[in-house]
């Protein structure tokens, strides 16, 4: 990378990482004032935008760092590196936990209350980070890149550079295959139900008095804006790992670099983008967001809506 083209990437993610930080900062601040941490789902919520806060306060310092060439031993570099695995993983099993959330929300809604409590929601997100932090870190115990380790000979530092140290079996068999493009299919599919049962619902005879109507016309219109996030995650990711793919299954040197940064900088943006999307497309943050505001410009008292409930059907959802 040239030194012009190493300035613009290296603008371009801090100018990234500021947003990743603010946004997500704001939309943890705006649930938990508005009340809504008390719900199931936006406890997910909470849990993908924690995830996306630290892309922009430690992956992208990372990548920025080794983008420079820094020199550090082989194990420190792969310390680094299943970081962000870590951070990947549990926006996977958050975005999955939102769908079984949603799709349980629609089919068992007179259970739900009762079956996914807050305690059992907050459970569940300990349970995503855990394994995610499971998942993440399989290279530290040896699937790693042993070619490289092999060509050190006795010198105990190496260039710092993420392909250096991971094997591409690894991102793209155990890390593509089968915990991002397989939860990925798992829930478009219940995101096809959802939507497939809330239309044939909404035709139903019992779903026409006002009440029902409302609920399931809100459920649709929640599950929309939580599957945009889902798109947007695809359609950030799937850039750079099917460049993964080509890299492994063909020649890593098919690949420009420009278009590798490109997608870098793709994946980081998605940490970003998700906190626009709840401000436009879910009304209650949409709300918090406005409310936050006010009172950090005006010192506005915000006591009116604290005890806001996103599944009341009159609640503006």
């Amino acid at each position: 990378m040239s030194d012009i083209s190493g300035v613009i990437y290296t603008t371009l993610e801090v100018l990234i990482a500021v947003a990743c930080c603010l946004g997500n900062v704001l939309v943890i601040w705006a649930v938990r004032a508005s009340g809504c941490l008390q719900q199931p789902a936006f406890c997910f919520v909470v849990s993908l935008a924690v995830a996306d806060f630290l892309v922009g306060a430690v992956a992208i310092p990372m990548a920025v760092v080794v983008d420079r060439q820094v020199w550090t031993s082989f194990h420190g570099c792969l310390l680094m590196s299943c970081v962000v695995m870590v951070l990947i993983q549990s926006s996977v099993l958050s975005l999955l936990a939102i769908a079984v959330d949603r799709h349980l929300r629609v089919h068992i809604p007179l259970r739900y209350k009762r079956i996914i409590t807050q305690r059992h929601s907050w459970a569940m997100v300990l349970a995503c980070w855990l394994v995610a932090v499971v998942l993440g870190f399989i290279p530290m115990v040896g699937w790693y890149n042993h070619q490289t380790l092999a060509m050190m000979d006795n010198s105990t530092t190496i260039v710092c550079q993420f392909v250096a140290v991971m094997d591409f079996s690894y991102l793209v068999y155990f890390n593509f295959f089968g915990f991002t493009l397989l939860p990925l299919l798992v829930m478009l599919a219940l995101y096809a139900h959802i939507f497939h049962s809330i239309h044939k619902r909404l035709r139903e005879k019992q779903a026409r008095s006002a009440d029902s109507h409302a609920y399931f016309a809100k459920e649709r219109r929640l599950a929309k804006s939580l599957l945009l996030v889902l798109v947007l995650f695809a359609a950030c990711w799937l850039p750079l790992c099917l460049m993964n793919c080509v890299a492994f299954f063909g020649k890593p040197e098919d690949i420009p670099h420009a278009i590798v940064y490109g997608g870098i900088l793709l994946t980081h943006a998605n940490s970003a983008v998700n906190p626009v999307v709840y401000a436009f497309k879910i009304p209650k943050i949409h709300q918090a967001y406005l409310q936050v505001c006010r009172k950090c410009l005006w010192g506005r008292n915000t006591q009116d809506w604290q005890g806001a409930d996103i599944n009341n059907p009159t609640s503006g959802e």
